[in-house]
């Protein structure tokens, strides 16, 4: 599974009108004090609107480094992102082989097929050529609503298998020619929370960090935890629910993001394992101690039935799920 409305161009976006609300709201803070600045940047960053907050005495030196902070999203953006046309990752799409593959992307890809694993194929990176076969048949006039036909589908499903992704130092590789990965359901989370390490070393402890997925890092400026709100997977953007952070990320998937058909039974959340688009929940928000795990089981959990999605969290005691049911029924687990 994963959730291929993300790391696209914000013109696309625009242009395919499916651009939903920010499933994370974030929730106003609180005034400085004398000895403290909040400071913040809002910007675009992964073809999505973002935020980062920081609380810090020197208010020059906040600002100079939220400037550092956004040549770093853009540097690790052309490593991950499919709408640039020379990242790194785009070039193995291309090529099937990538020597000498930056350090970010052996990490990421090393933590995707991790999820795999963990979730029986619920989240798989190869999952590009279903997202394309879907992209392709819609971009038709007169599409037939049922999405791509049989064969098409099983074009596709035979490429897809994160366990025939070869990845080391010194060289990633597809086992299968004409697989392709995204990295979309993890790289967001991936690079929150590189962005918050990367904050936390220089010294700034209270730190917002809202890049598609959401990281917390200490407490607000009044001791009190960062608070988030997860939006209702309507369009009226109400709120669902408040969510305390600190030192904790929180991310939502949901089947409104990027819908193909009206009434949206066609979206762009895929089950890996029949190519058809997930139907079981309305949304799938997560909170974890990493913004990578909580993008990735977020998106994972979509496509599993709760028995399932309750045997992975048994085994991850700091990570919580909160699901909406598509009667709008709300399980807390």
């Amino acid at each position: 599974m994963t959730d291929t409305s993300k790391l696209t161009s914000p013109t696309r976006r625009r242009l395919l009108a499916v651009c939903a609300a920010s499933t994370a709201t974030l929730l106003p803070g609180i005034a400085s004090s004398p000895q403290t600045r909040h400071v913040t940047w809002r910007g675009i960053a992964l073809g999505a609107e973002a935020q980062i907050q920081l609380v810090h005495a020197d208010e020059q030196f906040a600002r100079k480094m939220l400037h550092g902070c956004v040549r770093e999203i853009s540097r690790l953006e052309s490593i991950f992102s499919l709408y640039r046309p020379q990242s790194a990752l785009n070039r193995l799409n291309r090529d099937g082989v990538l020597a000498s593959p930056q350090l970010e992307l052996v990490e990421l890809m090393a933590t995707a097929l991790h999820f795999g694993d963990e979730t029986d194929g619920a989240f798989d990176v190869s999952i590009q050529p279903l997202w394309s076969a879907y992209a392709d048949h819609f971009a038709a006039p007169d599409a037939d609503p049922d999405g791509p036909d049989a064969g098409r589908l099983q074009h596709a499903l035979d490429l897809i298998d994160y366990r025939q992704i070869r990845s080391a130092a010194h060289q990633i590789s597809y086992a299968r020619p004409g697989m392709a990965v995204t990295l979309n359901g993890i790289a967001q989370g991936f690079i929150t929370d590189r962005i918050s390490a990367l904050l936390n070393q220089n010294g700034f402890h209270s730190v917002l960090v809202h890049l598609g997925e959401t990281y917390a890092s200490g407490a607000r400026s009044d001791g009190r935890p960062w608070q988030v709100g997860i939006s209702a997977p309507v369009a009226d953007g109400a709120l669902l629910k408040k969510v305390n952070l600190r030192n904790r990320a929180l991310a939502t998937s949901g089947s409104y993001g990027h819908v193909f058909t009206p009434g949206g039974r066609r979206h762009h959340l895929f089950d890996p394992r029949t190519g058809l688009s997930t139907n079981n929940y309305k949304s799938v928000s997560v909170a974890a101690p990493s913004a990578a795990n909580a993008d990735a089981l977020s998106t994972a959990f979509c496509a599993m039935p709760l028995a399932h999605i309750r045997s992975v969290l048994a085994h991850r005691a700091e990570t919580q799920a909160t699901i909406v049911k598509q009667d709008g029924a709300i399980i807390e687990l």
